[in-house]
């Protein structure tokens, strides 16, 4: 295989695990509305820099639910 394959294959492989890893800390988190959270769904989904721009600004936003 050509070593760019390899490149883009790692890169979209690290690009989609983060991106799991940013959807499973907004479905945890409680951002006040309903809207924001769906918003921050849909800026995470965007490929590649979804997640960067989640954990940039929106990380810190909302609170984890508390287990009951």
């Amino acid at each position: 295989m050509d070593q760019t394959v390899l490149y883009v294959l790692l890169v979209s492989a690290i690009s989609f695990g983060l991106t799991m890893l940013a959807l499973t800390d907004i479905i945890l988190k409680d951002f006040g509305s309903t809207k924001a959270k769906i918003i921050w769904h849909f800026i995470a989904i965007v490929p590649i820099i979804g997640w960067l721009i989640y954990l940039i600004f929106g990380f810190k936003k909302g609170q984890r639910n508390k287990p009951a």
